[in-house]
């Protein structure tokens, strides 16, 4: 009864880590739009949510001697790197769009496993890989030879790549213990945080937009409001009830529910935002999750065992991938 309930209660925390990493995107447009650049949203997310996590990174310091590598690229890589692109994809494309191409990370890491490691891979696994990629290709409509943004479509999957990234230095470290999770997160949301100082120069920034009112698809939403839904729901809220999650779940069954991620963000952008998907699109959309779960399911476990998850968690697809590592949205 106590596992059941254990389970239960980790459901629906993955669900409410969907939920609120899937409206980061959909919160942080209109702050666009109203004339911030991505970049300095981006910085605003991370700094905030920074802010937020230091007494988390302070009680676990001691990672900063145990596994600096691992921090540095969390930070540059998984929080850096994965939401810059991201945000600056959606401020080009739909919000929807950007998220469903950068599902396609776990046929990405494939592709490393099989061609740069050598590693066998299922012919499962080969499958995601093909309905991923048709799948994409339904979401950009190749067929109209390529109208979409370009330079949207190419962010986006810098946001994948940047989460392969992740995958491959995790995949190399050591260690028989695994950090902590939340531990890993506070001090890679720092890194991300110093690392976007530098380069979004927010000193610069037009701070006067977050006094002011943006607007969702015609209705008037005060800056700070949508500022204060990024940090603390989008980041702080939608990590620590995800790794939570894993901790009750397995990262499979976790993962498998992230995938709703991509559906939600979709839909609350329709809804908030009156973007819309043609047919094909939403087709596309649904092989591209599709792909994603078997890929997922069946990327061989790195040989390190878990990075960061929490200890106890459950065998199943690489915890990088799974259990919100990619930092993004």
């Amino acid at each position: 009864m106590h596992a059941s309930q254990g389970r239960s209660a980790g459901l629906g925390l993955a669900l409410a880590s969907a939920f609120a990493f899937g409206g980061s995107g959909v919160a942080a447009k209109p702050l666009i739009e109203a004339g911030l650049d991505p970049l300095h949203v981006v910085w605003l997310r991370v700094a905030g949510a920074a802010l937020v996590m230091l007494p988390v990174a302070w009680r676990h310091r001691a990672l900063v001697r145990n596994r600096p590598v691992l921090l540095l690229g969390f930070g540059l890589l998984a929080v850096a790197g994965v939401q810059a692109c991201y945000f600056a994809a959606i401020s080009r494309i739909p919000v929807g769009v950007a998220l469903l191409v950068e599902y396609l990370a776990p046929a990405l890491v494939l592709g490393w496993v099989r061609f740069v490691q050598r590693r066998p891979v299922t012919r499962a696994a080969a499958l995601g890989v093909v309905l991923a990629a048709g799948g994409l290709a339904c979401v950009v409509e190749v067929w109209a030879g390529l109208s979409f943004d370009v330079v949207g479509l190419v962010l986006a999957l810098g946001a994948a790549c940047c989460q392969v990234g992740y995958f491959v230095l995790s995949d190399q470290g050591g260690g028989a213990e695994p950090p902590h999770p939340v531990g890993v997160i506070a001090y890679g949301l720092l890194i991300g945080a110093l690392v976007l100082t530098v380069i979004a120069r927010p000193w610069g920034m037009d701070w006067s937009v977050l006094g002011g009112d943006t607007v969702m698809d015609g209705a008037a939403v005060p800056a700070w409001l949508l500022l204060v839904w990024i940090v603390l729901l989008a980041t702080v809220i939608a990590y620590v009830t995800g790794v939570i999650s894993v901790r009750l779940l397995s990262p499979a069954v976790a993962g498998v529910v992230a995938c709703l991620e991509a559906v939600i963000a979709t839909v609350l952008a329709w809804i908030l935002l009156g973007e819309h998907l043609a047919a094909p699109q939403l087709i596309g959309g649904a092989l591209v999750l599709a792909g994603a779960l078997i890929a997922q399911s069946s990327t061989p476990r790195p040989p390190s065992g878990p990075v960061a998850s929490g200890v106890g968690a459950g065998a199943g697809a690489p915890d990088v991938v799974v259990d919100r590592a990619d930092a993004r949205r």
